[in-house]
């Protein structure tokens, strides 16, 4: 898709349509309002640019439900693309979502991102006899707290999917609820692509004008850790003000609207956003803020 990758075409029907929330339908009156007074020289504020990650996979699987066979606790994520400055929806584009399972194995990387889950038959043991010593110097790898990308090491695609937004600028993706790996809290990755070509060999050219994460609050993570298979998740948890790459801006930076029965959340959670896009700008991961070093991330993760 991006650099003028190709994908599978869309299917007839395209993205799913869905009524607004109440929350965006308040937020879309203040604006109209804001927008009659004069006051406001922008209807929305940008959504927060973030580092892709080494783990993201170019449009690789064109659906809706991308959960595939993994367990989990379900997952609607529900999400409306708007121009920031006109805040007009923003139709047509392609949204690609990509998260890890419960245990924070992200498809097609397993050897890399090991997860909290079962170590892995072939882990070294015994002590390593030639520990470095001295402090280290040069730039760090690109696959690690960079955010640089890695090539694939599997062909599974578990929980990844693009898919086009409707004339409203919504879409939206049934999945699970993430799980988490040490170094990040809870997360989703996004990218939305614009001014490319919905042809019958699928989306063509355009360009990236927004990489982005989407964000959990702790206490629905908190009530996801009982449940199964989230509660054999043993990796360290980073809370979401611990996180380096959430900017602790509220909805701005990502962070969801979920709604969820707070008696029991293993029947499913609805999560909603609204994602604010300058089209005109090409934001790929690459020009975001660079995760800090503050985070007790594992070198194979932090970024992702």
């Amino acid at each position: 898709m991006a650099g003028g990758a190709a994908v599978a075409a869309v299917g007839a029907g395209g993205a799913l349509a869905m009524p607004a929330s109440a929350d965006e339908a308040t937020e879309a009156a203040g604006t109209a309002s804001a927008s009659a007074a004069g006051t406001a020289k922008t209807c929305y504020k940008l959504t927060s640019e973030t580092t892709e990650g080494p783990y993201y996979i170019d449009a690789d699987k064109l659906r809706q439900d991308i959960t595939e066979d993994k367990e989990g606790i379900p997952l609607t994520l529900q999400l409306k693309v708007i121009d920031s400055e006109t805040c007009k929806p923003v139709a047509d584009a392609a949204v690609d979502v990509w998260h890890c399972d419960a245990l924070g194995l992200y498809s097609g990387y397993e050897s890399f991102s090991q997860g909290g889950g079962t170590a892995p038959t072939d882990a070294p043991s015994g002590t390593p006899t030639d520990v470095p010593s001295g402090t280290p110097t040069g730039e760090p790898p690109s696959g690690g707290g960079g955010g640089g990308h890695e090539e694939p090491t599997s062909d599974t695609r578990y929980l990844r999917g693009t898919w086009k937004t409707d004339k409203q600028g919504r879409v939206t993706f049934k999945t699970i609820f993430p799980g988490w790996y040490q170094g990040r809290c809870v997360h989703i990755h996004t990218k939305v692509h614009v001014d490319g070509e919905w042809t019958d060999a699928g989306y063509e050219g355009g360009h990236a004008c927004h990489t982005g994460q989407f964000f959990f609050d702790e206490e629905s993570v908190l009530a996801s850790a009982v449940v199964e298979p989230y509660a054999s998740n043993t990796a360290e948890r980073t809370t979401l003000t611990e996180d380096t790459i959430y900017d602790q801006s509220g909805a701005a930076g990502g962070l969801l609207k979920l709604r969820y029965d707070k008696r029991d959340i293993s029947k499913g959670v609805r999560a909603s956003l609204t994602v604010g896009v300058d089209p005109a700008a090409t934001h790929d991961g690459q020009d975001a803020p660079q995760p800090g070093t503050s985070a007790s991330a594992s070198p194979s993760a932090s970024a992702s």
